[in-house]
């Protein structure tokens, strides 16, 4: 019996390896879009297209086509740039963009509003300051995430080192990014993809490295994890985590979303083998027929996690050891100054919902150029849209934080609830949301910290994350309360995550309408506030309280519903 392949499937197989027709896509002056399929192939040099759906309906109405611009997100390994390169994003955010910068959940930055004309100017732009956007989206390994605040410098840098070549590794090897956007010289002969063929992967892969007790990346969630063992400064090796992701679709109890299970220790010098061999058991036994259950997540739970690690093994080369013991006792920024063991300072600035951009509240996009043109070390950005000023010298302190404070960057005045949450972008560009969030969000917070003072619960951090849709970008199923787009104006809320990045939530309230979501907030509050014990976080709570069961097993009993 033929298997109907998924049309993603057959795009790639004919793409001559993510090339398309985006040559003639790009010269064709007469739509601001490019042809469908070049749509879902671009994805792979890094950029979506989309269109403003403020402007729909007012667009149809006088016959014209969408308002089209596209989204290009960087590859940006660990979150790391230069003051150089910081105010090259920062330039061409303003002069190819829509005049800001979005920081993202997976460390890296993104622009949107760039008209099609200003694609390959953009590109080559960032070129020149040694960033690319190749694997930025599309189906395989996406930027590879690092704990991002070097208390223990030598140790992160190490681990750094590795986010780094797991980065390089497991790039797409075509040429084709270089010879569309770059002007590079076509190859001669064949070509091939050795670790990714030609149809790549079946779905979008996340990696992330944690150093404990720092979770910061909520390295559980993704689809291939490290955790960092070490003694001292000295690394160790690595616990191998496989499995985990996010996106679900709403009322599909077919999906749902997952913590990666352990596979065992390495020692560092197995890293990229252990990460190949991952990806190519995604490659070669995910879901290539249905893109809802593509996910490696589905493969484990499809192979069984015995038989998986024997796959991994046998394609790695390694056995691996038993996984060290290890415990997370935080997960999100820390604000404000922090001194490593080389005596360097490391300021960790607020950027709410990671929109870097000039507005009447806070000029954040020209304190951050100001501050690059002093700063004698690098920018970092954090798994939480927030952005670091690292490696400061003690006598530059005084000076960067004074223009942080100018420009509104310092975490200063802003309640603990606030400093935790975070919200994707969703409308108006994101073709896949479904309600608000990154506009809607701190008006929101803003009642919720009426509400939490109101209840004496104010000076609790209660980790918050909005998503427009239920694909999950800003990891909304591991928040203590968990915001979910269903509809215009309309959210699922979700309870009992444990702020730690270690443990799923569950719905509680199915497509609540904003004044339902206010009226049962404010109730779960009052209960929380008078029920309570010492030190007792809201997500304990809500499961200690039985407001929603714990999540065992999600493939079983993540949809069952109070």
């Amino acid at each position: 019996m033929d298997i109907k392949l998924n049309p993603n499937e057959l795009i790639k197989a004919d793409s001559s390896y993510l090339r398309g027709t985006l040559r003639e896509s790009m010269a064709d002056q007469a739509s601001g879009a490019l042809s469908p399929d070049d749509a879902q192939i671009s994805k792979f040099h890094g950029f979506y297209q989309q269109d403003d759906r403020d402007r729909r309906l007012e667009r149809r109405r006088q016959f014209l086509e969408p308002d089209y611009s596209f989204m290009l997100r960087a590859r940006l390994p660990g979150g790391v740039c230069s003051p150089r390169q910081w105010l090259a994003i920062d330039a061409v955010g303003r002069e190819l963009g829509n005049g800001s910068i979005r920081l993202t959940t997976r460390q890296t930055f993104q622009y949107h509003g760039i008209l099609k004309r200003n694609l390959k100017p953009l590109i080559q732009r960032i070129n020149r300051v040694m960033i690319d956007s190749i694997g930025g989206c599309g189906d395989v390994n996406r930027n590879v995430l690092c704990n991002p605040n070097p208390v223990s410098s030598a140790l992160h840098a190490e681990v750094y080192g590795w986010a780094r070549r797991i980065s390089e590794h497991l790039l797409p090897k075509t040429r084709a990014y270089h010879e569309i956007w770059l002007d590079g010289e076509p190859v001669a002969g064949t070509e091939s993809e050795p670790i990714y063929g030609e149809t790549y992967l079946p779905r979008k892969f996340k990696t992330a490295i944690a150093i404990p007790p720092h979770n910061d990346v909520d390295v559980y969630t993704n689809d291939l994890g490290f955790i960092a063992i070490a003694e001292g400064d000295e690394l160790l090796g690595f616990n191998v985590l496989a499995g985990g992701g996010m996106g679900v679709t709403h009322d599909d109890s077919a999906t749902f979303p997952r913590l990666a299970d352990e596979l065992g220790f390495i020692p560092p010098q197995q890293t990229l083998a252990v990460a190949e061999a991952v990806v190519s058991v995604q490659r070669d036994f995910g879901d290539r027929v249905s893109r809802r259950h593509a996910r490696l997540k589905y493969t484990v739970e499809r192979m069984g996690l015995a038989t998986f690690i024997t796959e991994v093994e046998r394609r790695a080369g390694v056995c691996f050891k038993p996984s060290h013991r290890v415990r997370f006792t935080s997960q999100g920024d820390r604000y404000g100054w922090v001194k490593d063991e080389r005596g360097r300072w490391h300021l960790t600035l607020y950027v709410e919902n990671g929109r870097v951009a000039d507005t009447p509240d806070a000029s954040l996009m020209s304190g951050l150029r100001e501050i690059a043109g002093i700063h004698q070390g690098d920018f970092r950005i954090t798994p939480s849209q927030n952005l670091i000023v690292a490696g400061a010298p003690e006598a530059q302190k005084a000076t960067i934080e004074g223009i942080a404070r100018r420009h509104g960057l310092l975490a200063e005045g802003r309640s603990p609830t606030r400093l935790a949450s975070i919200a994707c972008v969703a409308l108006p560009t994101c073709p896949q949301a479904m309600a608000e969030a990154e506009r809607y969000f701190p008006d929101l917070l803003q009642t919720i910290e009426a509400m939490a003072d109101r209840h004496g619960i104010d000076r609790q951090a209660i980790v918050m994350r909005m998503t427009g849709c239920p694909n999950g970008c800003a990891r909304p199923y591991v928040a203590e309360i968990g915001l979910v787009g269903k509809g215009p104006g309309r959210y699922n809320l979700q309870l009992g995550g444990d702020g730690l990045g270690l443990r799923l939530n569950r719905l509680y309230h199915k497509n609540l309408n904003k004044r339902e979501l206010l009226r049962t907030l404010d109730k779960l509050f009052r209960i929380y506030a008078g029920e309570r014990l010492p030190q007792e976080r809201f997500g304990d709570f809500a499961v200690r309280r039985c407001l929603v069961k714990p999540v065992i097993d999600p493939a079983e009993d993540y949809h069952e519903f109070p």
